[in-house]
């Protein structure tokens, strides 16, 4: 065989024919006249010494070297285009670990989901994912053990941005099984000055008085319940006949049990959830992942 030095178009060029088989469908995937196709592959069978394709007015065909110059060719054309395209990442801050931080299985789900397009796209790039707790929603991002957040909105908080909605859930409210409530097809924002909410401890009181609010729109007292610090001790206060507690209506799909019951809400606004970051700025990785999981389609 001669010598010399392949030019990566040449490599293109003979890679993708070998795929194709057809000169008219290798021209068009690589945008390149039928002819400088032709002209390529016989300038790298001149190049090389050996005929690499059989030709004639009917077809294509590999010859037994070009097979294995195929066979030795592609996989290390195939790494080369990794590490450019890991080193580019990198480059462009696209490298490294993302951590990202979820409050409900729903979030989770969907963040689960967009880390593995993420990846796909950024080879060079891990995602983590840890669950944040209500009690301190925003504990985890503070202390720089999460990047990102999906979590409930509103968010109000002056060292925190927030970014658009991702999820918008119709709303629910828990109640006990035995409850003349659980036996009704939907309840309303004054029903609940008839039965005591259960709160979450330490939630910040902005986030409490739109999820928990302490009076109806008519103006109505809503009663409180002691409060609970996680998510599992509501449902079981709940069933205990301790109070009710808002919730999105997906919940019953995840947290449905023994004791409670899921009636939708006829008026009230829906829960969203969105993205949130540290005020001070994210970093490429951080914005590379929110392009992603606008993108994703919720389930």
């Amino acid at each position: 065989m001669g010598g010399g030095r392949m030019e990566r178009h040449e490599i293109e060029t003979f890679l993708t024919l070998a795929e194709e088989l057809h000169f008219r469908k290798t021209s068009e995937r690589l945008a390149l006249a039928q002819g400088r196709v032709s002209q390529i592959v016989k300038k790298l069978e001149r190049q090389i010494g050996v005929p690499l394709f059989e030709r004639t007015s009917r077809r294509v065909a590999l010859t037994p070297a070009g097979r294995a110059f195929y066979n030795d060719l592609k996989p290390a054309y195939d790494q080369v285009l990794e590490a450019v395209s890991t080193a580019v990442a990198a480059g462009r801050g696209i490298a490294g670990t993302l951590r990202v931080g979820y409050s409900t299985p729903w979030c989770g789900d969907l963040v689960v989901r967009a880390g593995d397009a993420f990846r796909a796209a950024h080879p060079g790039c891990e995602v983590h994912f840890r669950e944040i707790q209500l009690n301190d929603p925003y504990g985890p991002l503070r202390a720089g053990d999460v990047d990102l957040q999906l979590t409930e909105f509103p968010v109000d908080e002056p060292d925190l941005a927030a970014g658009p909605v991702i999820i918008s859930e119709p709303r629910a409210l828990i109640v006990p099984a035995n409850h003349p409530y659980a036996r009704r097809e939907t309840v309303s924002l004054e029903d609940l000055a008839a039965i005591p909410l259960v709160p979450i401890a330490n939630a910040p009181d902005h986030w409490l008085d739109h999820h928990y609010p302490s009076h109806t729109p008519s103006g109505r007292e809503i009663p409180r319940a002691p409060a609970a610090t996680y998510w599992q001790e509501t449902l079981t206060l709940v069933a205990g006949g301790h109070g009710a507690a808002p919730a999105a209506a997906r919940a019953e799909r995840y947290h449905g049990r023994p004791g409670v019951a899921f009636v939708p809400f006829s008026d009230a606004p829906p829960i969203q959830y969105g993205l949130i970051w540290s005020a001070t700025g994210h970093n490429a990785r951080a914005r590379s992942f929110i392009e992603t999981i606008v993108r994703t389609p919720s389930a």
